[in-house]
């Protein structure tokens, strides 16, 4: 009898806390990026048993202007989202850390990233894993990211499916190109979609796809949709001819009247998260 109550008391304890969600920041010094790094770490007040999906966030200073932790407490109320350690990662020098790993764009930015990529690897994941407990799946660990830091989540996860199962990118800057724009071929030597194109075997991986609908005004071929839905559906095509299929392994949100900032972020970022745990 003293079991059952004591279990009993521990699962009302667990259903209580629920709705409690501890936020602690962090200054994380990074041999690899050369400064240090800050780290919003978003954990619902659960026992250190329990174990806990987990999401990093790119650009995690706007996850504030998405009023990210009364979302996830409204989420794990309505028991729409499973225990999650959702962990921001303030932003350095965008230009630089943001781009993908194997190639730098035309003007020479994304010098960093490769550098950005060790940092989550071998400095972010592994001191996660030391105070958390996380799942070793990578079904269920994700990165995710806006604008540059979506491009950079989609480069992450790709080179790296064995850690990072999901992809979250939302109005990913998917123009990064390795030669300037030439109206003659204004859709040609965009980085992303060229190692797609490329690739012999795709990885084991899910991505989800967002823009808005005023995310930009561009549209350089002139077909009269804008370049961030425009590249984003270009991805998504060849993702498909690939292989992947469309909700199962890539899906798409478009924002009606979204535009380029937190704010239209934060409107699906739960949906981003409750994807993610349905794959």
């Amino acid at each position: 009898m003293y079991l059952v109550r004591y279990f009993r008391q521990l699962l009302g304890s667990v259903v209580s806390n629920r709705k409690r969600l501890l936020v602690r920041s962090y200054l994380m010094p990074s041999q690899h990026l050369e400064r240090e790094v800050m780290v919003d770490v978003y954990r619902p007040a659960l026992p250190p048993w329990r174990l806990l999906s987990l999401v990093v966030f790119n650009d995690g200073q706007d996850l504030l202007r998405m009023d990210m932790k009364e979302q996830l407490k409204t989420a794990y109320a309505g028991r729409k989202l499973s225990p999650t350690v959702v962990v921001g990662v303030h932003a350095g020098d965008r230009m630089r850390e943001y781009g993908t790993s194997n190639q730098l764009d035309y003007e020479g930015r994304g010098d960093k990233a490769g550098a950005y990529e060790l940092f989550l690897l071998e400095e972010l994941v592994p001191w996660i894993e030391k105070y958390y407990n996380i799942y070793q799946l990578p079904a269920k660990r994700a990165i995710a990211g806006f604008s540059l830091g979506g491009l950079n989540a989609f480069d992450v996860t790709w080179r790296n499916p064995g850690e990072f199962g999901v992809a979250g990118v939302f109005s990913g800057s998917l123009w990064w190109r390795s030669k300037p724009f030439r109206k003659s071929k204004p859709d040609a030597d965009l980085i992303v979609h060229n190692y797609v194109s490329k690739a012999k075997k795709l990885p084991a991986a899910r991505f989800w796809f967002m823009a808005g609908t005023e995310d930009e005004t561009s549209d350089r071929n002139n077909n009269g949709i804008i370049d961030a839905i425009d590249d984003t559906m270009q991805l998504m095509a060849i993702l498909k001819s690939k292989g992947k299929e469309e909700e199962k392994d890539f899906t798409y949100v478009e924002v009606k009247g979204g535009r380029h900032e937190p704010e239209t972020w934060g409107k699906v970022v739960v949906d981003f998260l409750v994807w993610m745990q349905a794959g």
